[in-house]
């Protein structure tokens, strides 16, 4: 849990550059990649991840649009990295504004449950962490660069 914007704004700087990475390797091309038919997408993850922002924010009472249809996946790699970076962008600016440390730790009706708002913030960061995760090794299946999020890649170290 985020006790102070400070907190959560700095882990968002840094988790926020790594999903941006993920999202650049994307190519039109490989958007449809799953790890087996009927299981998520390249592009329906980078999607969601795009459309998380906004509805994360609004569980902690900021206000960042949406950028599309949540249920519509565009059939761009690069509008799927550029809906993601505007959300971010407006995110930040949201939390700069509008959050204190005090309201940090406030609880919000959050997912159907009461919780502070900082653990909502923490659910939001894991939750990308998690589908970039995911992203990463469809990324490797489809034969496409993976980028150095968390470290080194295979590919970084044969270097």
């Amino acid at each position: 849990m985020y006790r102070t914007v400070g907190d959560f704004l700095a882990e968002w700087s840094r988790a926020s550059s790594g999903t941006i990475q993920v999202l650049e390797s994307l190519t039109d091309e490989k958007l449809n990649q799953a790890i087996v038919e009927g299981h998520s997408t390249l592009g329906w993850l980078g999607w969601h991840l795009a459309t998380s922002v906004p509805f994360f924010a609004g569980q902690v009472g900021l206000n960042v649009a949406m950028p599309g249809d949540p249920g519509s996946v565009p059939s761009s790699a690069s509008e799927i990295a550029a809906a993601y970076k505007n959300a971010s962008e407006e995110l930040v600016r949201e939390a700069e504004a509008n959050l204190t440390d005090e309201s940090m730790v406030e609880s919000v009706e959050a997912l159907g449950q009461m919780m502070p708002r900082g653990a909502v913030l923490r659910m939001f960061v894991d939750h990308q962490t998690h589908h970039r995760g995911q992203m990463t090794v469809l990324l490797r299946q489809a034969g496409l660069k993976v980028p150095s999020v968390m470290g080194p890649t295979r590919e970084d170290q044969l270097k």
